[in-house]
Parts: C-alpha cells; sequence; structure tokens
C-alpha cells in the first residue's frame, strides 16, 4: 500500500530561515554584550530587552510581546532583579500589580544593546544595498502583518481559508 504523495516547500523553509536568522541576531547580541564587559547576560535575557519599554511594563504584557509563558518571563526577571538589571516597582494604577523597570545599570546596558543593533542596521545597509535592505525589512513587516491576520482570524493555510 502506498502512502499519498506529500507537499514540501521547494527550499529551506522561510520559518527555519526565519528561526536560525534569530538566533544568530541574539547570540551577536549577547557576544557583543559580554565583550562590553557585560557578561552577566544571557540568551533568556533577550526577552526582556525586546520587550520591556523605557516607561515600564507589566511582566504578563511582556510576556505576551515575546511569546513566552509568564512563568517563564517571571523567571527571567527575577534572575534579572538579581543581577540589578531590572526594579519590580507597585503599579500606580492597580496596588496588586507590579511594573517591571530598569534599573539605573539595566538602563545602562540596554542603551548598549540599542547602540549596537544601529551598528548592525548600518552594516545590514552596507552589506546588502539601502534599497535592498529596505526591501527585507518591508517583507519581513508585511509577513508579520499576515500572519498576524491568519491568527485573529483563525484560519488555519491546510483549512483553505483566505486571506482578503
Amino acid at each position: 500500500m502506498s502512502r499519498p504523495q506529500r507537499r514540501r516547500p521547494k527550499h529551506k523553509p522561510l520559518i527555519a530561515l526565519l528561526d536560525r536568522a534569530n538566533r544568530a541576531f541574539q547570540t551577536e547580541m549577547v557576544r557583543k554584550a559580554h565583550a562590553d564587559g557585560h557578561t552577566e547576560l544571557k540568551m533568556a535575557h533577550n526577552a526582556v530587552f525586546g520587550t520591556l519599554h523605557g516607561e515600564g511594563a507589566r511582566a504578563a504584557d511582556m510576556a505576551a510581546r515575546a511569546g513566552i509563558t509568564r512563568q517563564s518571563m517571571g523567571e527571567v526577571i527575577r534572575d534579572m532583579v538579581a543581577l540589578d538589571l531590572l526594579e519590580m516597582k507597585a503599579d500606580p494604577n492597580d496596588g496588586r500589580a507590579k511594573v517591571v523597570t530598569y534599573s539605573e545599570h539595566g538602563m545602562e546596558v540596554a542603551w548598549d544593546g540599542f547602540e549596537h543593533l544601529a551598528d548592525l542596521e548600518e552594516l545590514f545597509e552596507q552589506e546588502f544595498g539601502e534599497q535592498e535592505y529596505a526591501i527585507v525589512r518591508d517583507v519581513l513587516e508585511r509577513l508579520i502583518v499576515l500572519l498576524d491576520k491568519l491568527s485573529a482570524d483563525q484560519v488555519s493555510p491546510s483549512a483553505g481559508g483566505s486571506v482578503g
């Protein structure tokens, strides 16, 4: 009895490319932080640096933006508080909740990271050309919008749904 022919992507799957690029990017951020003397940083801390705004945020909101569980985000936050990178303060809008903010040291580390991100963006523009790099950014932004719409509409590609 033979199995029916299944479709496979023609190229390396985009999800694999995006995942590899994401891991390489995050590894580079930690490598540079260590080179700058911030040897306490770990890969897991990227989830906080990527989701915590200067004015602070609730852990649950940060977890949702990072795509991880509240428990996982809480563990990373506790680790970073112990390393004097973050502080927990009472939420002025809800006395039961806490707001995560950067400590003074954490803000210095974050700014070093932002500077490195700016350097990387310039490197990418030089490597690929301003126009080509702008296309990459535009396509990724549009891809995110499309995938978010699919999730919001709860339409699965295999279900034959269409995106308008």
